[in-house]
């Protein structure tokens, strides 16, 4: 497909898929799909550094985001996004508050980017609609479930359960994200996962 028809022909899908998931008037997303930006970006690409500011949300065509925080000189991945997500650090783009999180790209990514301005304007017409605002409130609200579901997977649940939980939940995570980043989410080393995936491996086999 020619660049020129394939460009407009994924916005569309992209709005289609915003569309089922959140449900404007077509006008409404006809009146902003013009202010979203196309950038092809390579792997490790910073999008946000921690601490700063955010002005920009995300939706991702192609490609694979991670979130993460440096605690005490260590890099920790706590979260992942892929294709057809949106991501933006909520505190701080909503509030202008510094970002508690980097975004990085993992892999080479295509993404689609839209300003405060903008996603302002937006969110207006959507906390003017009582549906609209219901339906915004329980998207917060599953990634707020995402990291509370993260945070008391360390409390319940040994690395290994973790990591089957993982491959069941998320495989696409398991096939295509590096194991150092996988190791990072799971709070444990690299060396830890290569003998838990060794583990599991044997237990297979016997």
């Amino acid at each position: 497909m020619r660049t020129e028809l394939w460009v407009p022909f994924f916005f569309t899908k992209m709005f289609e898929h915003l569309q089922n998931r959140f449900s404007f008037p077509k006008e409404t997303w006809g009146k902003y799909r013009k202010n979203f930006t196309r950038l092809e970006v390579p792997a490790k690409t910073i999008l946000l550094k921690e601490n700063e500011i955010s002005q920009n949300a995300y939706f991702i065509e192609k490609g694979i985001v991670r979130a993460c925080y440096n605690n005490d000189g260590k890099d920790v991945t706590f979260q992942f996004f892929m294709e057809n997500t949106m991501f933006s650090s909520l505190e701080s783009f909503r509030k202008g508050l510094p970002s508690m999180v980097s975004f990085e790209t993992i892999e080479p990514c295509v993404l689609w980017q839209i300003d405060k301005k903008i996603a302002d304007k937006i969110l207006e017409e959507v906390y003017e609609d009582p549906k609209l605002r219901s339906e915004f409130m329980d998207s917060v609200f599953e990634r707020v479930f995402d990291y509370m579901k993260h945070f008391f997977s360390f409390i319940k649940e040994s690395p290994q359960e973790r990591y089957l939980n993982l491959c069941k939940e998320k495989p696409n995570i398991i096939k295509r994200v590096p194991q150092h980043y996988i190791a990072s989410y799971l709070g444990i080393t690299t060396v830890h996962l290569s003998r838990i995936k060794s583990k599991i491996l044997k237990e297979k086999l016997s």
